[in-house]
């Protein structure tokens, strides 16, 4: 194969050491080829930087692996320019995997060209990045606590979630104090409701009316306090995350016009795919990237399977969460599409595909910069309407009704 790079090197990234394979093209394109190992430490990176710029080397290549790959990225991103390449688009045949070889392999194919490299925001994104898959993480644990929460009560025979629509409401929450502190009448409890849930003070009686014990009160202290940390932990984050996101502020308010999409999960579209779409040649390569587009596995004229590859699992969270808003939204394109879907391939399968025009109409926000242009409710019917016109006459002929169409237009004259 042709050399594209002529001063190229392949690391093979483990915890503990680097293998470095240092391949140079001379004129007469004799390859002189050169391994050594180096340690993770900062002084051994250093060390790295040093042997390859005495070298002239130009490109760097390495596998994402776990986490290691990121400080030898930020070492030598600067002085070389270095790709990140997925580890399952350059497997080597097997029985022939060391880590010598590994980097060896990884090498050549950098000096040739067929290495695609992964993509990775800037430095302030990725710092977003952390910031949100953080967020999303303590909201996580505290969704498990809110059910522990409702597991005491129910071995306690308090049946609060029966009445309450939001356990952990600020009518919920001073119930649970109460009891904390040892209170156990369900009328005094019951007059602790506010607002609403005030109408409710009779079947409150017969729902706080339970066998609550010491171990109870205990584990319902230990949890609301839990509780209570990681509630002040998310808002720190979300403090944070406002503060990181101000010089994104105008890309965040585009992607906020999108339906179903709210500023949290605007913050967190923006941290994963970032806000320069020419990362990605096309929105149907972000979607793929994403892994919220139909798998592609066709042989021999047929295709097998139509299964969504795997992806940013953090990216697909956010946009099934935004998906199922944008579902019960009111005269959208989405909502028609949604609804257009579900009838005939079900929840799941609609909500992927919602999912992946929310992130086609986030890459045109970005890259055009302009606000979101919904197309209707009734952009399906004005596509086809002699598809909808049919169906319709369908439904008519099922209830035994003989129906005759004639256009507006005919039966006024």
């Amino acid at each position: 194969m042709d050399t594209v790079i002529s001063r190229g090197c392949g690391l093979d990234v483990h915890k503990r050491i680097v293998v470095a394979c240092r391949r140079i093209v001379g004129p007469d394109g004799k390859v002189q080829s050169e391994t050594r190992s180096f340690g993770t430490m900062t002084a051994d990176l250093l060390a790295l930087s040093d042997w390859l710029a005495e070298a002239g080397v130009t490109h760097v290549a390495m596998e994402s692996t776990g986490v290691f790959w990121k400080p030898i990225w930020n070492m030598l991103a600067g002085p070389f320019e270095v790709l990140l390449v997925n580890a399952q688009h350059v497997k080597k045949v097997p029985g022939r995997k060391t880590d010598v070889k590994d980097c060896e392999w990884l090498a050549q194919l950098l000096q040739c060209g067929l290495l695609r490299p992964s993509f990775v925001p800037p430095l302030p994104l990725r710092e977003l990045r952390d910031l949100t898959r953080h967020r999303a993480k303590l909201v996580k644990d505290k969704t498990a606590v809110a059910n522990r929460i409702q597991k005491v009560l129910e071995d306690a025979n308090i049946k609060l979630a029966s009445v309450a629509s939001d356990v952990l409401g600020v009518s919920g929450r001073q119930m649970l104090n109460a009891i904390v502190d040892g209170e156990g009448r369900p009328e005094v409890l019951a007059e602790m409701a506010r607002k609403r849930l005030r109408e409710k003070i009779p079947e409150l009686r017969l729902a706080l009316q339970g066998r609550v014990t010491p171990h109870h009160r205990f584990m319902l202290k230990t949890l609301l306090e839990h509780l209570a940390f990681l509630e002040a932990q998310i808002a720190r984050i979300d403090e944070r995350v406002e503060a990181a996101m101000r010089p994104f502020a105008q890309e965040l308010e585009l992607v906020d016009t999108i339906p179903g999409v709210d500023q949290r999960n605007a913050e967190n579209l923006l941290a994963e795919i970032g806000t320069d779409m020419t990362q990605f040649p096309s929105a149907d390569a972000l979607a793929s990237w994403a892994g919220i587009c139909p798998g592609n596995n066709e042989s021999a004229g047929k295709r097998k399977s139509g299964k969504t590859p795997k992806g940013n699992r953090w990216l697909r969270r956010t946009l099934t969460e935004t998906a199922w808003a944008a579902a019960h939204t009111k005269n959208t394109y989405l909502s028609a599409k949604y609804q257009r879907l579900v009838r005939r391939r079900g929840k799941k399968r609609a909500i992927i595909a919602v999912a992946h025009d929310v992130l086609r109409a986030a890459y045109y926000v970005l890259t055009r910069r302009t606000s979101y242009n919904d197309l209707g409710s009734d952009y399906f019917d004005r596509m086809d309407p002699q598809r909808l016109q049919r169906y319709y006459v369908r439904r008519l002929n099922a209830l035994g009704l003989s129906v005759t169409v004639t256009p507006v237009q005919e039966a006024a004259a």
